[in-house]
């Protein structure tokens, strides 16, 4: 636990304990966390907010007695819950608290609401948009699907000092040109076309340099910065223009965790250290520059590929593969499918096979072809699964 700045390092060491065994793995929908809301009702105020499009219930967990308003959200695109299991690592958390005084400290300095799944439709359905197809993260302006009304209304309630909106991202991401994945990412969205930093703006990216800089060591060179381009349509982007500090979680890639389970233990210390510097306010002496610093997130990284591969006594290619989500029976399925093949392509792979001029063929011995499922390559007479570990 060296690697992390003191006032986590205990609670860091007690991570495998505070984290909620009960929600694990790729998919969750309200099936999975109901009944942890209802183990957690003696130890939080929880209220149910409204229903979304096909009915399900909506809830928001409250705690915390101090002044400084904090509001999250996860889930809110149904494919992304490693930050959903991160906030119920966080709540487990909170009942130890008199073992942890960072904790113990937020409590009595912080108000904190958060809306563990605001996309249960699209958790349930495993896909980024709504029961209604569409995608709530570009609803924050027209407030067509109840979803998006539920928010605003309990952000208008709450009139929070602080946002924290909680994602993933896909696999494919660099931080910086490097090839290393972007485990975690941030963004503070700007408020205006010109993307010019405000105060309140300035706020959130000292917010995030201060994260970086206390996870900079466990996570070297895989802290990014996401793109800032400016969409008024996006929840964070009009939180934002209202002069809210709004911060940008994105879950990224961790290396061989296609389950996610080790990045949700960043995606929950990056949430204490935020909670952390803003209950003691030491965020405003960071400088707001090193925000800008940090890599920005570039798309450098298949799952997959194949270097060097014979497809005829003439080609040599490189083979890019990329897995697609599909569920299945419960569970999430990685499917890889041929994305591109070309010469000496500037993609780092997650996995790099070099096949050293040799012949690659697919399953059944037919030549390897853009956008075909392939599960297991033929090298050398030999069969290579391509499915993650």
């Amino acid at each position: 636990m060296k690697n992390y700045p003191a006032y986590l390092q205990d609670l860091m060491r007690e991570y495998p304990q505070v984290k909620n065994s009960e929600i694990s793995g790729r998919y969750l929908n309200l099936d999975h966390i109901g009944p942890v809301l209802e183990t957690l009702s003696g130890y939080y105020t929880i209220e149910k907010i409204g229903k979304s499009a096909m009915g399900e219930p909506i809830s928001i967990v409250k705690f915390g007695t101090g002044k400084t308003k904090i509001f999250a959200w996860s889930q809110m695109h149904g494919n992304e819950t490693t930050t959903t299991k991160a906030v119920f690592d966080l709540l487990n958390a909170f009942q130890r608290k008199e073992e942890f005084p960072v904790l113990k400290e937020i409590l009595e300095k912080c108000q904190i609401w958060i809306i563990p799944m605001l996309n249960p439709d699209g958790g349930r359905s495993y896909t980024r948009a709504n029961a209604n197809n569409v995608d709530l993260n570009r609803d924050a302006q027209n407030l067509e699907e109840v979803e998006s009304r539920i928010l605003r209304e309990q952000f208008d309630k709450f009139s929070p000092d602080f946002c924290f909106n909680l994602h993933d991202q896909r696999t494919i991401f660099t931080a910086g040109t490097a090839p290393k994945p972007a485990t975690l990412s941030f963004l503070t969205p700007a408020m205006e076309e010109q993307r010019q930093i405000f105060p309140s703006r300035k706020k959130s990216m000292k917010l995030i340099a201060a994260m970086a800089a206390d996870l900079k060591e466990e996570l070297p060179g895989q802290i990014g910065r996401y793109d800032d381009a400016f969409n008024l349509n996006c929840t964070g982007d009009t939180f934002q223009s209202q002069e809210v500090p709004t911060i940008l979680f994105e879950a990224g890639h961790y290396p061989g965790d296609y389950q996610r389970e080790i990045t949700r233990k960043y995606v929950f210390a990056a949430l204490v250290a935020a909670l952390h510097h803003i209950s003691s306010s030491d965020y405003l002496i960071f400088d707001y520059h090193d925000y800008g610093k940090l890599p920005e997130n570039q798309k450098f990284f298949n799952d997959i590929v194949l270097k060097n591969v014979k497809l005829s006594d003439e080609e040599i290619y490189d083979v890019a593969i990329q897995y697609r989500e599909e569920l299945k029976n419960g569970e999430i399925i990685f499917t890889p499918v041929v994305e591109k093949i070309g010469e000496k392509m500037k993609k780092y792979g997650l996995r790099e096979i070099d096949c050293e001029k040799e012949f690659a063929l697919q399953e059944g011995e037919d030549r390897l072809a853009e956008n075909v499922v392939v599960n297991k390559i033929i090298l050398n007479g030999r069969e290579i699964d391509l499915k993650p570990d």
